[in-house]
C-alpha cells in the first residue's frame, strides 16, 4: 500500500493571517488537501508521519495564504484591449454587451482559461466571478480542470436600456437557467466549486428578478452577486429610472445580508454604508477599474471604520486591463492614502482584504483565507529576495508596496500543487494564449467590433 505524500513547506517567512497577524520564520506541512502543522523551524516536520515527504524549499520567500479575488468576470478576458477610454454605460453598450452576445463555447472556454492561467499564477486561488447571460458551462468546466477554487455564476439581465438580443432574456428563463446550473455544478472539482446568482446591475434586471435570487438564496444558501454605486454617470441614470440609488433600492427588495456581494461602492453615502454594515452586505473594491472608467476612488479607510466588510478584486480585463491582484493591493492601499490620509489601511490591514477579508466575504473563512491547521492548503510561495524587494523591513510593507506576481513562485489549492515554479501544471500557457488569440479575432468578426 503506498502512503500519500506530504509536502512540507520549509524554510520561509511565514505569514499566518490569522487573527493574531502571526508572522515567523518556519516550516508548514500540508497532508491530502488540509494544512497539517505550522510552526518553528523543523516543528512541522517532526508532525509528518514515516512515509514520503515532497520538500519545497521556501528560504528568500514568504508563505502566505492564497489571494481572494470577490469580483471577476472571466468571459471577457478575452476582450482585453478592446473597450478602453469609455465611461461606464458607453463602455457596456457599445463594447461589452456587443461582445458578450457574440461569444460562443468556444470563445467562452478560452476567455476563461486565459483569466484563470493568469490569476493562478499571481497566486490567486479562491475567485467569484461573474459571467455573460449564456453558455456558462463552458466557464465552470474551465474552473473545474484548472484547479481553482470559485464561486461563479451566469449574469442575469431581463430588462434594460441597449441591451443586445443576444444578451436579453425573461425574467423566469434567467431564474430557471440559474438554478440549473447551481443544480449541475455545486459542489464540483471535488468541493471546490460553488454558484452564486448575479444580476448584472439595477439598470438591466427587473424587480422580479432580484426579489427572484433573494427567494432562492434562502433556500439553498447561495452567494448574491452584482454591481452597485460604481460611476457617476450610472447613479445619475438609476435616480432618473427608479427615482433613487440603487444601494436603497436594493435594500427594499430585499438583496442585502451576509450572502451579498456588491462590487465596487464607489459611490455610496455614509448613511448608505451603516445601512451595509448593519445588514452585513459586503463591498467588493476594484480600485484599478474604477480609476480605468473614472468611476472615481471608493473610500475604502471610511467604509471599514463604519463596519462595512470589505473584499478585494480585479474586475473585468476590458476594464482593468490586468487580473492581478498584487496590483490591486498596491493600488487599494496607496489610493487609500488619498481618500482617508496617509496612515489609513497601512500594508497588514491591505493585506488581509486580499486574504481573510476576502473568505470571509465570500463565506470560506472557515475552510481558507489564512494559514492555521485544519484549513484547506490555499498556499503562495512568493519570492522577496528580489533587488526590488531588498535589503528589508517589514514583510507586509515588501509584500503589500514592493512584491508583483512575477514573485509568485508556488501555488496551493486544496492541497495541489497548481504552479511549480511560476509554470501552471494544468493549463498550458502557449495553448491556452494561442487559442485565445484565434478565439478573440473569430469573437470580434461575430460582433462587428473592429
Amino acid at each position: 500500500m503506498l502512503l500519500p505524500v506530504k509536502t512540507l513547506i520549509r524554510g520561509g517567512t511565514l505569514v499566518l493571517g490569522d487573527a493574531a497577524g502571526s508572522v515567523f520564520e518556519g516550516d508548514l506541512l500540508i497532508a491530502g488537501n488540509r494544512i497539517e502543522a505550522v510552526g518553528a523551524p523543523g516543528k512541522a516536520a517532526k508532525a509528518a508521519d514515516a512515509g514520503p515527504l515532497r520538500i519545497v524549499d521556501a528560504r528568500g520567500c514568504a508563505v502566505v495564504p492564497g489571494f481572494v479575488q470577490g469580483h471577476v468576470h472571466l468571459c471577457q478576458v478575452i476582450m482585453r484591449g478592446m473597450a478602453d477610454d469609455m465611461p461606464l454605460l458607453d463602455w457596456l453598450r457599445k463594447r461589452i454587451w456587443p461582445l458578450e452576445a457574440a461569444h460562443d463555447e468556444a470563445s467562452l472556454g478560452a476567455s476563461a482559461e486565459l483569466g484563470l492561467l493568469e490569476m493562478m499564477r499571481a497566486g490567486t486561488t479562491t475567485i467569484l466571478d461573474m459571467g455573460t447571460v449564456n453558455g456558462h458551462d463552458a466557464v465552470m468546466d474551465a474552473c473545474v480542470r484548472s484547479g481553482i477554487r470559485a464561486i461563479s455564476g451566469k449574469t442575469m439581465m431581463d430588462r434594460g436600456e441597449g441591451v443586445p438580443k443576444g444578451l436579453r432574456e425573461t425574467t423566469a428563463r434567467s431564474l430557471k437557467e440559474s438554478d440549473r446550473l447551481a443544480a449541475t455544478w455545486t459542489g464540483k472539482g471535488e468541493g471546490r466549486i460553488g454558484y452564486g446568482y448575479a444580476p448584472r446591475f439595477i439598470l438591466s434586471c427587473s424587480e422580479a428578478l432580484f426579489r427572484g435570487v433573494v427567494e432562492r438564496a434562502k433556500e439553498n444558501g447561495a452567494r448574491l452577486h452584482s454591481h452597485v454605486a460604481e460611476h457617476p454617470g450610472e447613479r445619475d441614470a438609476v435616480r432618473a429610472e427608479l427615482g433613487g440609488d440603487d444601494v436603497d433600492v436594493l435594500a427594499r427588495w430585499g438583496f442585502m445580508g451576509k450572502n451579498v456581494l456588491l462590487a465596487h461602492g464607489v459611490q455610496l453615502t455614509d448613511a448608505q454604508a451603516k445601512m451595509l454594515a448593519r445588514k452585513g452586505t459586503r463591498i467588493v473594491h476594484c480600485p484599478s477599474a474604477n480609476l480605468k472608467l473614472g468611476s472615481g476612488i471608493a473610500r475604502i479607510a471610511d467604509l471599514d471604520a463604519l463596519g462595512v466588510q470589505l473584499a478585494l478584486g480585479a474586475d473585468g480585463a476590458p476594464c482593468n486591463n490586468n487580473l492581478d491582484p498584487w496590483m490591486e493591493l498596491r493600488h487599494a492601499a496607496l489610493l487609500s492614502k488619498v481618500t482617508g490620509g496617509v496612515e489609513s489601511l497601512p500594508a497588514a490591514r491591505a493585506f488581509r482584504l486580499a486574504t481573510l477579508d476576502g473568505a470571509r466575504a465570500l463565506g470560506l473563512d472557515h475552510l481558507v483565507g489564512s494559514l492555521e491547521v485544519g484549513k484547506r492548503a490555499d498556499v503562495v510561495v512568493v519570492r522577496t529576495d528580489g533587488a526590488h524587494a531588498e535589503p528589508g523591513g517589514d514583510v507586509y510593507s515588501r509584500l503589500v508596496y514592493a512584491c508583483t506576481s512575477r514573485d509568485v513562485e508556488h501555488v496551493f489549492v486544496d492541497g495541489v500543487q497548481v504552479v511549480k515554479h511560476q509554470e501552471h501544471q494544468v493549463l498550458d500557457a502557449d495553448h491556452v494564449v494561442g487559442r485565445a488569440r484565434a478565439e478573440a479575432k473569430k469573437l470580434t468578426a461575430r460582433a462587428k467590433i473592429s
